[in-house]
């Protein structure tokens, strides 16, 4: 068969889900791709795997999922509930990132003074009681996207209304996935990952 190694870097994953669709298709998951330097034109398998994963490819869109972090202000940390006004935007602008297709989890968090810290000391597990001390790290809600890229997501941030009563900012992080963690992440430890997965998405 006409087809190479290469690294997780070298390459994008597939959906091994649509291997169905295209046959082949699961040897690019496991990291082989076509080497047309070998190939043949109208023999052997490469051409038929290379144009499978050409059209899958074509039409496949791949995403990176972000956390976007909502800033606490004083107002958050004192308790103090968005209005009316507030709620409708904030609903408006979160059916906009479900009709896009971005929106896949997003909440808004209690103040501090209801939570606990778990500071890890050797063996030693202390706990430490809300309130924390302010500061602009702590979190007042939180979305999950699946975007195009980083600049996606900032330009749906900047179509966010305004989510606090004072000057705030809005983080945005990306979220690791199986690939990033190279060699480490042994298939043992991937077929973990993904049957955990299985799990949660049954049990929703």
């Amino acid at each position: 068969m006409c087809i190479r190694k290469v690294s997780p870097s070298d390459r994008h994953t597939g959906d091994p889900a649509a291997a169905g669709r295209y046959p082949g298709l699961e040897i690019w998951t496991k990291g082989w791709v076509p080497d047309l330097r070998s190939c043949n034109a109208g023999t052997g398998s490469g051409p038929t795997l290379f144009l499978n994963l050409y059209l899958y490819l074509k039409t496949k869109e791949y995403t990176m999922r972000v956390m976007v972090l909502i800033k606490a202000d004083r107002d958050t940390e004192a308790g103090e509930m968005p209005d009316t006004k507030m709620l409708t935007e904030m609903g408006n602008f979160n059916e906009q990132l479900v009709e896009a297709g971005i929106m896949l989890q997003g909440e808004g968090l209690h103040p501090t003074s209801k939570g606990k810290r778990v500071r890890f000391e050797d063996d030693n597990r202390p706990v430490i009681d809300g309130p924390f001390p302010y500061s602009r790290d702590l979190i007042a809600g939180f979305w999950i996207w699946n975007v195009k890229s980083m600049d996606e997501a900032v330009e749906w941030v900047k179509r966010c209304p305004i989510p606090t009563n004072t000057e705030t900012e809005i983080e945005i992080r990306q979220i690791f996935e199986s690939e990033d963690f190279g060699k480490a992440f042994t298939p043992e430890l991937k077929e973990q990952e993904e049957r955990l997965r299985a799990k949660i998405r049954k049990g929703r």
